[in-house]
């Protein structure tokens, strides 16, 4: 990677080069390096292969600028970047490409300044709180397969001490011939970037890594599939836990059931309610979508859009949870933004762009449900991210608003066998995937399969196995936040495929939750 001192000086000279050309009004530097080390486990038992395979590393560098430039026709605001130089000559290269491509935008009052972010709800962060491990930044490639190995041979002890397994094999030396199969990613993500504009021309820095295994498991012969997972900051948080889970639920899933379509009690497992609030609820919280007229929530803040026993936040400086920066992109400071609060839309996440579009718009009140200067707090820009590919901070990206750590919470903090209990009898969903809006984001429909983890409930207590890929979710998320049974206190970092936002999610029961039996 590229030293942080590096950035640093890169970022500062960038500044004083653009700024001294006479027709840029402000600018705004980014410079950022970002890697990727991926290592992926591909065992068969009953089909050659190497257990380990691909460890890789993807690491990208460079400079962007946001420049709003003086013209004839009034000012123009472009984006500029170059990969792989950080030199001078790179900086002229990013403005060229921002000069060629401003535009005139009605809508742009500035770049961000400190004035126009106003103080956190909780703040944690401070010149003794990291928010990476430098033991992940230092981490080498003997270290990385050796952590993918551990991974695996975790999941293959799994299956290897399971009477179950052995029960079905019946010796050890036919466990093979069941068709065990273990696959998943390891990640590691090693963040760095500077930042520093006209408005605030000292240059601020941040790192942060996060760490993230994906597991799943099959009993082939069984048709049987389990998953697992794992997000920390650290490397001394990572055990290859998760692959011994997927084993573990692949060995659980055996002999699994059909059940009928249906109106359901339901319980959703951590990942489930995940993938439900980030790809299906949790767009209708961004300003910008306000701005636009196409969140479920138009026109609906500070009044009750869920169960009272619902919260949900944002929090980007939780100083112990592991999506968290010490700033956002734009130079600003993260915090925590109350989403919900016993069921009341209380706040919404912006960057500096949306933040000052809303209090400039005349149809603001309209859109929100209230002035947006009395609530400038709820909505300010602590979520200004440049998303990269796969996560990172990434200086080829404009900013915009991206979650961090979405916090999930109850108001009883229920255990899940009082969960269950409270359910008696219905269904246990431990994990969806390919769930995507119906209708638009505005209609709350939304449709997903659930392909393992599932269980059927019985008097308050997890019954037969639900056989993976035979149901299918449709059902709205507007009525299932309203139709809350109740939240366990146990909250589980979850990392949705190709991002590096971490969602605390607990289990969730709730009720007349629509399944589909898919056909043979």
């Amino acid at each position: 990677m590229i030293p942080l001192n590096k950035l640093r000086t890169a970022a500062r000279e960038a500044l004083a080069y653009v700024s001294a050309q006479p027709d840029v009004a402000e600018v705004e530097v980014f410079a950022s390096s970002n890697t990727n080390l991926t290592v992926r486990l591909n065992y068969t038992s009953n089909i050659p292969s190497n257990g380990v395979e691909e460890p890789k590393s993807v690491e990208s560098y460079g400079i962007g600028l946001r420049v709003a430039f003086r013209t004839p026709e009034g000012t123009k605001v472009g984006f500029g970047n170059e990969p792989v130089d950080l030199t001078l000559t790179g900086v002229q290269a990013a403005l060229a490409k921002a000069r060629s491509g401003a535009v005139r935008d009605l809508d742009f009052v500035s770049l961000p300044r400190p004035e126009d972010s106003p103080p956190s709800t909780r703040v944690t962060t401070g010149p003794d709180v990291r928010f990476h491990d430098p033991a992940v930044m230092r981490l080498g490639n003997s270290r990385l397969v050796e952590t993918g190995w551990n991974m695996l041979e975790r999941g293959l002890e799994t299956f290897e001490a399971s009477e179950n397994v052995l029960s079905l094999a019946e010796s050890p030396e036919r466990i093979a011939e069941l068709g065990l199969i273990l696959g998943g990613d390891l990640v590691y993500l090693q963040e760095r970037m500077a930042v520093a504009s006209t408005h605030m021309p000292r240059v601020q820095t941040d790192e942060s890594t996060l760490v993230m295994s994906f597991a799943t498991a099959m009993v082939e012969s069984q048709a049987a599939k389990g998953s697992g997972w794992s997000v920390s900051r650290g490397l001394a948080e990572f055990s290859g836990e998760s692959a011994a889970e997927a084993a573990r639920n692949a060995i659980a899933s055996i002999d699994g059931v059909r059940i009928p379509t249906g109106d359901y009690r339901v319980v959703l497992g951590p990942q489930p309610l995940a993938e439900i609030l980030e790809w299906i609820l949790l767009p209708g919280f961004s300003l910008d979508m306000f701005w636009a007229g196409a969140s479920p929530f138009m026109g609906k803040l500070d009044q009750q859009v869920a169960s009272t026993q619902l919260s949900i936040s944002d929090d980007g400086a939780a100083a112990n949870l592991a999506g968290s920066k010490r700033i956002t992109d734009e130079g600003l400071p993260t915090g925590r933004t109350n989403l919900i609060t016993n069921g009341v839309l209380s706040g919404l996440m912006s960057d500096h762009y949306n933040y000052q579009r809303i209090l400039n718009d005349s149809e603001a009140r309209r859109k929100l449900g209230v002035d947006p200067r009395t609530i400038s707090g709820a909505i300010a820009p602590r979520n200004g991210f440049r998303p990269g590919n796969g996560g990172g901070r990434d200086f080829a990206s404009t900013p915009s608003v991206v979650p961090t750590n979405l916090v999930v919470q109850g108001q009883e903090d229920l255990s899940t066998d009082e969960l269950l209990r409270r359910v008696g009898d219905g269904v246990y969903i431990g994990r969806i995937w390919y769930t995507y809006p119906v209708n638009g984001i505005t209609a709350g429909d939304f449709s997903g399969t659930v392909v393992g983890d599932s269980y059927l409930i019985k008097d308050g207590r997890l019954a037969a196995p639900i056989r993976a890929n035979t149901l299918r979710m449709n059902d709205n998320v507007l009525r299932v936040i309203n139709n809350i049974l109740g939240i366990t206190g146990h909250q589980r970092g979850t990392v949705r495929w190709s991002s590096d936002q971490v969602t605390w999610a607990p289990e969730v029961a709730v009720s007349d939750f629509h399944l589909e039996e898919i056909g043979e």
